[in-house]
């Protein structure tokens, strides 16, 4: 049992590690809010991150790939959502600060925040839902919930390091820096955003 789980968190680990949404959220709400504040947030985060495992884990991801307009559906609503996330990203970048109430988001806002950068992404919707729940085939049915409690147990240690590293660092790091840790933040949100729409269009046509 201690090695299927051993064996979920590598698989979580390898799956969260990549720069995505996710990560970016995680690392500037790290840079721009208390450490209280910036823990509460990524707590939102691993539990819309750990509901998105478990769906994807028990069969999500076969549902979307086996019916075209869904996926285009995922595919168009995701991408417009990515698009917004990254104009914000962009638009705020000036005027980021450091431990003020002003970058205090209320906790409803965080809590939608939280499930939009991690639900609205099409490509972990179907790639990262088909690899689970091909991993789940494979599995013994006394090994499936151990497997999966692995997954989340790795992604809630990667959430919480990236905060607390972020957080013990950013006194050291100027606005300017800052600054442009969230131009680039947003470009690569904004090019992820448009490149969901041109795989949509193209799939269309």
């Amino acid at each position: 049992m201690l090695m299927t789980v051993i064996q979920g968190m590598m698989i979580g680990f390898a799956f969260v590690a990549p720069i995505g949404m996710q990560n970016l959220y995680v690392f500037n709400n790290a840079l721009t809010n208390s450490f209280r504040r910036s823990l509460m947030y990524v707590l939102f985060v691993w539990i819309a991150d750990s509901l998105f495992s478990l769906a994807a884990f028990f069969g999500m991801g076969a549902i979307i790939s086996s019916v075209t307009w869904l996926r285009l559906v995922v595919m168009i609503v995701g991408g417009l959502l990515v698009l917004w996330i990254g104009w914000g990203i962009l638009r705020s970048a000036d005027s980021v600060q450091l431990n003020t109430q002003k970058n205090e988001l209320p906790v409803k806002q965080a809590i939608v925040s939280a499930f939009i950068v991690s639900w609205a992404n099409p490509q972990a919707l179907i790639d990262g839902s088909l690899m689970l729940g091909a991993l789940r085939g494979t599995l013994a049915k006394d090994a499936v919930w151990p497997f999966i409690i692995g997954v989340v147990i790795a992604t809630f240690i990667w959430f919480n390091t990236i905060t607390i590293v972020m957080n013990l660092l950013k006194e050291r790091l100027p606005k300017k820096v800052l600054v442009w840790v969230n131009i680039v933040s947003g470009l690569i949100v904004l090019v992820y955003g448009a490149y969901l729409l041109v795989q949509a269009l193209l799939d269309i046509f």
